[in-house]
């Protein structure tokens, strides 16, 4: 692999491409080296399968309702119908009576503006709060974006090894894929498919390590995401085995239903 391949490797370029986050003159240059060279080819197709497995781990439910739109405000005002065709009222009940249906409507054409001004201040404040959880959520989605292109370049790490750990006969069904970066010390394990279980038991993740089984969690399908575990130097192997319900001090060495080499 020549030096402007290994170049182009590095500037992550890739993984905002595949994210729809590269401006267009990127664009048109990640899709020209993609097809030039079936180097980045390759890596094109392992970042792709790689982003299927974080956004598995990493799926969330779409946002909360956003408000469609704001009520038309109301423009109705009571109407009051004068009877006057009585016309041997004398003038000065006419006048009073006159100023009884001005001072309704005054006061009626009033609480009208009153409950409209009440109702498009708790529209508005509606508003207010759903451009909030929008922000929120915006924030929320940001933050979320930025860990999956943490965890997809942890993954597409030229340094970081990829171990398939599958059942033998007590767990057929049984698949889990370790990743594993001895530069950065980091290990990560993404929970495929497990079998079922008693309730009274688990399957638990064991790092063989000088003649010892350490302890790297219960595995649970439940939990079926792209999660990080402790980080073992030297070890030699991981192991599955099944224990008591929360684990076990001790692995439980024969019941043991995965095993694969890290050397």
């Amino acid at each position: 692999m020549n030096e402007k391949i290994n170049t182009f490797l590095s500037s992550g370029l890739l993984e905002k491409y595949l994210l729809g986050d590269t401006t267009s003159a990127e664009t048109e240059m990640v899709e020209s080296y993609i097809s030039k060279y079936p180097d980045v080819q390759n890596a094109y197709n392992t970042l792709q399968f790689n982003l299927e497995v974080v956004a598995k781990s990493n799926a969330i439910e779409a946002p909360k309702h956003i408000l469609n739109n704001i009520l038309d405000e109301l423009d109705e005002k009571p109407v009051i119908a004068l009877n006057s065709s009585k016309k041997t009222y004398k003038k000065w009940y006419k006048y009073s009576v006159a100023a009884s249906v001005a001072a309704l409507i005054f006061a009626g054409t009033s609480y009208s503006f009153y409950n409209q001004n009440q109702k498009l201040s708790e529209e508005n404040q509606v508003v207010v709060e759903e451009i909030y959880d929008l922000r929120s959520d915006i924030d929320q989605n940001n933050k979320m974006l930025d860990k999956v292109m943490r965890q997809l370049l942890k993954l597409n790490n030229p340094e970081t090894e990829k171990y398939i750990i599958k059942g033998n006969e007590r767990a057929k069904d049984l698949k889990t894929v370790a990743y594993i970066n001895a530069k950065e010390k980091t290990s990560m394990i993404d929970v495929v498919s497990l079998p079922e279980l008693p309730e009274e038991q688990c399957y638990q993740i064991w790092a063989e390590l000088q003649g010892k089984m350490v302890n790297l969690g219960v595995l649970d399908k439940a939990d079926r995401k792209l999660r990080n575990i402790p980080y073992m130097e030297d070890a030699l192997a991981l192991s599955i085995t099944i224990e008591p319900k929360g684990g076990n001090s001790i692995a439980s060495v024969e019941n043991s239903v995965a095993q694969i080499s890290l050397q």
